[in-house]
């Protein structure tokens, strides 16, 4: 055969461009086969072939449009006609539809195709497949290969609408894309077919996989998301320096993505390489691929990767990565959007060297399903099967009638546009949904655009609250409805109920009516868990839900601090709904699992329950109102230490204890910046407020002195003394941090499971008590990377490291064993029982910590460190992991890391700290944390005296 396929141009960038002139030169190896280029624009084509020759319509370079074949002819009055015609809209394609043709575009075509020899054309644009299928002689074959989510289309997928039924074959990427057009083209659809992009075929490079190297090739332009990739890089290369970003690709945003990467200090571990002519190579340099798109046809650059033995990390975004990638088998789908499961994902696989050989391994077998030989075959095997119904004598009048079909159905309305996504009704469009937003957002004054959502204007609430909302809007709408619902207990923070799926539609109905004029919005759910498409709530109807549909989550996003904090969709309601067994009528299924597995006996759907969350009681079911194994459900208090700086009988109290002991014993254990306050304990109870609101008491130890700010009647907070802890042990006053930690387990009515705060520790997002504690009591402890150097703590000039050492002489003497490193600067589980134990059996060495008012050679870490290797040993503390961050904001070259603290909001846990020996002044050291702090933690917490929340939860509103 003679196969010509049709391009706007050949010699741009671009992946339908790089996809056809791989196709064509995959099939040039039995067939004839050239391209018919409508537009030259370069001397040179970035895709260069040998195989295929490329024919070009018309010139564009040097600024005017002139037919290519009329190079030698004319003069002044047809280079004259040329211009005009080339300044005239063409009457064969909306502009649209695609704004490059012309009236020029349309003459040349259709000399070019009314002379065609081809036996098929295959067009690869809508607009391209409207000029085929107008100006194609009927003894053609007609192929429309489309390379985009054509359901996602806007406007310029009407073409599909109005040829589709014109042609003979309609191939797509993917099989869900492929059954939309099923679906919304019905008996006006020609012969159907899926086929994915061919690797190019050649010798392709393999990855070693130990290049520390994440590679991500795409056009720079706001669809790909490439920023999602950098935030999500930032969140995890600042404990992973050894790893790099590599972005391929050239395009607007060019200079935004480098600004971003400056801003969030990883410029010199993210590098923006521009295009490249060999992708083979780059992916045999990398060790993860990474994929970020809003959208993806098919996703080339996913097989590509795959190819060279390289697992991927990509959003599970229409329709490519989902139909290419096995989650958890050949690489990791992040659900759209979300930033954070992107970065974990892709720690998962920079941590684990096992986990990514098996994964690169699974990756390169799953690649052979799109290799040079298997996709000729599918593409051969169609071509003779649409020359075979041509020589039957049919093809004509089947095409005739589809067309009649089409030509009715557009007189009653028209067949379902293919800017409609599959499953939706005919009514549904995205410019009819964002002017319902725009609508909400005119009418409400505590509405506001954010995060492109509109959103609730909140003050003064959490992300906690924010939750417990999301389960009310759901379960008001199932109470309205008399329908029966379970809490389902899960690992997740965000609430899960169960729901029988026969109710889905009513569900969606009553959500629709009870929420059409509010900021509510529904993700749609696959079995996955991933997020098919998100609808505004009154905007929902059943027949938007597709049929893969198994769950949604309903959510109101919240703008509160003054718009400088978001709660989105991450934090919503998640409904799951359950089915019926298949071949087993005793039990029902649920898609995304319970604690149970996939299925519950039906038996246990009668045995009703309630739960208590926050002030209301919600239903349940028996199997799930129990404690897990790995839930923790005792009490968990907090202990502060605390020392305003700044206060001049403290200070005078220090000055006269300094001049007791003569020259201190090293002299930074005195320095200001130890005792320094610059209101980092409101902010670190500001986070606790946010972000653990399960925290039972918390304790603030200081020496006889409170912060002005902090309501000392609030229930849950206690001031303590130094001297009700310390009694008649140790030496007071104490200036000793070392000391007045070993005191903690003294705190009259304190809890068996404690965490221990300094005042510079926040809590970066909302936590679980499981994050530091086992369902068994178990503490957890976060080992850090930062070694404890060998030799003698009594010739150490780092009074820190001396402790530490004292701890290592300790672990040795007792358990034999040595210890090399110190634990993260975090909030530190702690056991009562533990630091009684310690103090009991070892009165002497931890007296002699109690007893140093000032820090010390001699002194034992306890609280920090000590305890939680003597608990290790003893079995009551576990290694455990969490997300942490250190800022040394006294050293100006850790004051980037701030920006990328607050940008990405990523992180577990972080302490800011400031060393005596920093190069940063005091007055700008203040600044940069004030700056900081109170943009991470705008909403002042319900510990602090006169704040909204303090009156409305602690004292009434008063």
């Amino acid at each position: 055969m003679k196969i010509t396929f049709l391009l706007t141009s050949a010699d741009t960038m671009g992946g339908t461009e790089r996809a056809t002139m791989t196709l064509a030169e995959l099939l040039a190896e039995q067939h004839q086969v050239e391209i018919l280029s409508v537009f030259r624009t370069q001397d040179e084509a970035f895709f260069d072939s040998g195989a295929v020759r490329v024919r070009n319509l018309i010139d564009t370079r040097g600024g005017q449009q002139r037919p290519v074949r009329s190079e030698a002819d004319g003069g002044p009055e047809l280079a004259a006609a040329h211009r005009r015609l080339a300044s005239a809209p063409s009457e064969l394609i909306q502009p649209e539809w695609e704004g490059a043709f012309n009236r020029l575009a349309d003459l040349e075509l259709a000399e070019a195709l009314q002379d065609t020899d081809a036996d098929v054309l295959i067009s690869s644009t809508p607009a391209l497949l409207a000029y085929m299928a107008q100006l194609a002689p009927r003894h053609v074959l007609t192929v429309h290969m489309d390379h985009r989510v054509s359901e996602l289309r806007g406007v310029t997928g009407e073409p599909l609408r109005m040829y589709t039924s014109h042609i003979d074959a309609l191939v797509s990427l993917t099989s869900r894309t492929r059954d939309w057009f099923a679906e919304t083209l019905g008996a006006c659809a020609p012969r159907l077919a899926a086929i994915g992009n061919a690797l190019p075929d050649g010798f392709r490079p393999r990855s070693t996989l130990e290049t520390r190297t994440v590679v991500l090739g795409a056009r720079l332009a706001a669809e790909k998301q490439v920023e999602h990739a950098i935030r999500s890089f930032a969140t995890v290369a600042a404990d992973r320096p050894r790893w790099t970003l590599r972005v391929l690709g050239d395009g607007p945003r060019m200079r935004a993505l480098k600004n971003l990467a400056n801003h969030l200090g990883v410029a010199d571990q993210v590098q923006l390489v521009g295009s490249t002519g060999n992708m083979a190579e780059e992916w045999a340099k990398a060790s993860i691929a990474m994929l970020t798109s809003r959208v993806e046809a098919f996703g080339l650059v996913l097989v590509e990767a795959q190819a060279a033995g390289v697992p991927v990390v990509a959003y599970d975004c229409p329709n490519g990565p989902g139909e290419i990638l096995t989650d958890g088998e050949n690489g990791l789908l992040a659900p759209l959007g979300e930033e954070g499961e992107l970065a974990d994902a892709l720690a998962r696989l920079m941590d684990d060297d096992e986990l990514r050989r098996a994964m690169g391994a699974a990756a390169l077998e799953n690649a052979g399903r799109f290799s040079h030989d298997q996709v000729a075959k599918e593409w051969n095997d169609l071509l003779d099967e649409l020359a075979a119904h041509r020589s039957g004598g049919r093809r004509d009048a089947e095409r005739a009638r589809r067309r009649m079909l089409q030509a009715a159905a557009d007189t009653a309305g028209g067949i379902a546009g293919a800017a409609v996504p599959r499953g939706t009704d005919r009514s549904f469009s995205d410019v009819a949904h964002k002017a319902h937003e725009v609508r909400i957002e005119a009418a409400r004054p505590d509405v506001k655009r954010a995060g492109g959502q509109i959103c609730l204007v909140r003050e003064n609430t959490t992300p906690f609250e924010v939750m417990q909302d999301n389960l009310d809007l759901t379960v008001d709408a199932l109470d309205a409805l008399g329908i029966a619902y379970a809490v389902t207990p899960t690992t997740q923070l965000r609430h899960t109920i169960a729901v029988d799926g026969a109710f889905r539609d009513a569900f969606v109905d009553e959500l629709a009516r009870r929420y059409k004029d509010e900021p509510v919005y529904v993700a749609l759910l696959n079995a996955r868990g991933s997020v098919l498409r998100t609808v505004l709530a009154g905007y929902l109807t059943p027949s938007v839900v597709p049929s893969t549909c198994v769950g949604m989550r309903v959510f109101r996003p919240v703008i509160t601090g003054g718009g400088q904090l978001r709660v989105s969709g991450v934090y919503g309601c998640t409904v799951a709904f359950w089915q019926d067994t298949e071949d087993d009528e005793t039990t029902v299924t649920f898609p995304s699992g319970t604690r149970y597995g996939a299925t519950l006996p039906r038996t246990e759907l009668a045995k009703p329950a309630t739960t208590r969350i926050g002030e209301r009681e919600y239903s349940t079911l028996e199997a799930f109102a129990k404690t897990f194994v790995d839930e923790v459900d005792f009490p968990i208090d907090v202990v502060y230490t605390w020392v305003d700086g700044t206060d001049p009988a403290w200070l005078a109290r220090k000055e006269k204890t300094q001049a007791e002991h003569g020259i201190l014993a090293a002299a930074s254990a005195g320095a200001s910046a130890r005792f320094r306050s610059r209101d980092e304990l409101r902010y670190s109870l500001r986070s606790l407020d946010m972000h653990a609101p399960w925290v039972r008491t918390i304790y603030l130890l200081t020496d006889d002195q409170t912060p002005d700010w902090l309501d000392t009647d609030h229930p849950r907070v206690k001031v303590v003394s130094h001297r009700e802890v310390f009694g008649d042990t140790g030496r007071l006053p104490s200036f000793n941090s070392h000391a007045i930690e070993s005191r903690i387990h003294r705190i009259e009515g304190i809890a068996e499971h404690i965490l221990y705060f300094n005042d510079d520790v926040f809590l970066g997002r909302p936590m679980q008590p499981e994050s530091f504690f086992h369902g068994s009591g178990a503490a957890k402890c976060f080992m850090s990377p930062t070694a404890v150097p060998a030799g003698d703590p009594s010739l150490d000039s780092d009074l820190v490291f001396a402790a530490a050492k004292n701890n290592r002489a300790f672990i040795e003497r007792e358990f034999g064993k040595t210890v090399t490193n110190t634990f993260l600067h975090t909030p530190h589980p702690l056991r009562r029982s533990v630091l009684e134990e310690l103090e009991e059996r070892f009165p002497e060495e931890i007296g002699t910590t109690a007893s140093a008012q000032f820090r010390s050679r001699s002194d034992l870490a306890i609280a920090s460190s000590l305890h939680h290797w003597y608990a290790l040993f003893t079995g009551r503390s576990l290694p455990g992991s969490i997300s942490s961050a250190f800022v040394n904001v006294g050293l100006r070259e850790h004051h980037v890391r701030l920006h990328r603290i607050l940008a990405t909001r990523a992180n577990d846990v972080f302490c800011i700290n400031d060393y005596h020996d920093g190069d940063v002044p005091e007055d700008e050291q203040a600044d940069a944390l004030a700056v900081f702090l109170e943009g991470y933690f705008p909403v002042a917490s319900q510990f602090e005296k006169g704040s909204e929340r303090n009156r409305r939860l602690v004292h009434g509103g008063e």
